[in-house]
């Protein structure tokens, strides 16, 4: 691999520049309120939401992982990628209500829905997620990107990036994160384009490529006996995470609040589902490309998460690599930033404001601030726990989330969807949900110990997508089967916020919300999401 050099240190420096420039623009405006730290002041146009959505999605570990999945023949992992229709529900279904509510957290409008133990269960168990999921894994990704590029250690790397991503954060807040967020998404757009069409150009072109890999190779839908993607538990699995992951998750879901209108939010949440069509050609692809050159002879890496890097600092021209480079650096900067200024949010509204709901504004802004380098430190201690782990990172991320989200999708889903879910149902939904997942985790990691052919070893051994394709039928009975057998909820607690008690008023405010553009620039994303799912299917059948 080869390190950067002077005009590579250059554009990284450039962007360093800007980025700080934006940042104390940002912290320079007061913030003497909880909307404006957190939610930029609700104040925020289009086209920032949706470049933000997009930014805070693909952190370092989607560029590591997502190539990783390219180069090591995990391409089915591609559906997660093309999940843009699943962000349009996010814009056309649930943000109405959260908008309609008023509130800053997921776990503050399972409250207004439910009771104040769902908002509990959430708050708690988003936060240890995050910390388990997102900022380990982010972290560590980075870790391996930062290292690799710059020619620094592990540590270094990992750790310069944290704090200064934490810096800013924690003095700019939610308005930092967005703005820089913005310019983070151009660069990481622009670095990985250059990257896709460069590498394309080297093996050949697409054609060559595919006859060097074998088109069975780009086959993303595999037979529905396949023992490790299955296509109907891959289609319904993925579907239940991306609801879960777009739609009710403070990390993506705070993007779309920071909107000073309805309006502005489903239009960047329209935004956002058209960029997220782009990972699949900035990421997979020269995923794909690394393996190529592996297959000829002309590159080598020793793990496929190393395929990213390692294509890029041996193919691009100098100052463009520096480029690249730096968009690698502002995908793991905004993924770090999201989910740090989510945390931190989560922990401010929903538990300290919760113990104490007399604290003046002011202070409240300050404990954000105090909890966002609490997060900062955790996240750092986690790093060397993350070192440990093995495989291709992209997978083992969406086991984990597959584990997490089929309560939490159930509980958001039928709590729109069917007025006579109660909160009895909703909290032992999550309860027994949160308690099955983390028993899957444990088994699977002790499951070479247990009787082959007891219960115990079929739950840890069944594939994760089924499992977590089975767990999310459960839930919705559950959750069903106990709001029936108790009683009705109040009135107050379903008005407006479920689709049969919508007031008259609400229902024009959101017809008056958007029009014909929207509505034709949403068909034309499914229609682009139906097309990449028809064009990898290499030439196997689906049975």
């Amino acid at each position: 691999m080869q390190t950067l050099d002077t005009f590579d240190w250059i554009a990284v420096g450039l962007y360093f520049l800007v980025l700080a420039g934006i940042a104390i623009w940002v912290i320079r405006k007061k913030q003497e309120n909880t909307a404006d730290y957190f939610l930029a002041g609700r104040n925020v146009g289009w086209f920032v939401v949706g470049a933000s959505i997009f930014a805070s999605n693909i952190g370092s570990e989607h560029v590591v992982g997502l190539a990783g999945a390219g180069a090591g023949n995990k391409l089915p992992m591609l559906i997660y990628e093309i999940q843009a229709w699943v962000v349009l529900i996010l814009g056309w279904v649930f943000l109405p209500f959260y908008a309609r509510s008023g509130v800053f957290t997921m776990p503050e409008f399972l409250e207004k829905r439910f009771d104040a133990r769902s908002r509990w269960v959430l708050s708690v168990f988003s936060i240890i997620a995050y910390v388990l999921t997102k900022i380990s894994v982010t972290i560590y990704a980075g870790g391996v990107v930062v290292s690799a590029l710059l020619g620094i250690d592990f540590w270094t790397g990992a750790l310069s990036t944290v704090i200064l991503t934490g810096l800013y954060t924690v003095l700019g807040g939610m308005r930092a994160v967005v703005y820089t967020e913005t310019l983070q998404a151009v660069m990481l757009v622009v670095g990985a384009a250059a990257l896709t069409f460069i590498g394309l150009d080297e093996v050949g072109g697409w054609a060559s490529m595919t006859e060097t890999v074998t088109p069975e190779y780009l086959n993303m839908w595999r037979s529905a006996s396949d023992p490790e993607f299955p296509w109907p538990s891959l289609l319904i699995t993925s579907t239940i995470v991306g609801i879960w992951y777009w739609c009710t998750d403070q990390y993506i879901v705070q993007r779309a609040l920071t909107a000073r209108n309805i309006k502005e939010g489903r239009r960047g949440t329209i935004f956002g589902a058209l960029l997220k069509l782009l990972p699949v050609f900035l990421f997979l692809i020269p995923g794909i490309i690394a393996l190529t050159l592996k297959m000829r002879g002309e590159l080598h890496w020793d793990s496929p998460d190393e395929a990213f890097p390692v294509l890029m600092s041996n193919l691009l021209p100098s100052g463009l690599r520096g480029l690249v480079a730096a968009g690698l650096l502002a995908a793991l900067m905004s993924s770090l930033a999201s989910v740090f200024n989510s945390c931190s949010t989560l922990f401010t509204v929903d538990i300290y404001k919760k113990l104490k709901p007399n604290t003046p504004e002011k202070k409240l802004v300050r404990t954000g601030q105090i909890a966002t380098v609490i997060i900062v430190i955790i996240g750092i201690i986690w790093i060397p726990i993350m070192a440990n782990i093995s495989g291709v990172l992209y997978e083992y991320l969406q086991k984990v989330q597959s584990y997490i989200a089929p309560p939490i999708t159930a509980v958001f889903l039928l709590g729109i969807f069917y007025k006579r879910i109660n909160a009895q149902g909703a909290f032992i939904t999550l309860m027994v949900g949160f308690i099955v997942g983390a028993l899957r985790i444990v088994l699977e990691l002790m499951k070479d110990s247990l009787d082959p052919e007891g219960f115990l070893f079929l739950l840890g051994d069944i594939n994760f997508l089924t499992f977590a394709a089975w767990f999310f039928l459960f839930c919705v009975i559950l959750i069903t089967v106990v709001s029936l057998l108790t009683s009705l909820p109040a009135k107050e607690k379903i008005f407006n916020l479920t689709f049969q008690t919508i007031s008259e008023e609400e229902k024009a405010n959101n017809k008056n919300s958007y029009n014909w553009i929207d509505v034709a620039v949403s068909i034309l994303i499914i229609i682009l999401v139906a097309a990449v799912m028809l064009f990898f299917n290499g030439e196997q059948g689906f049975f």
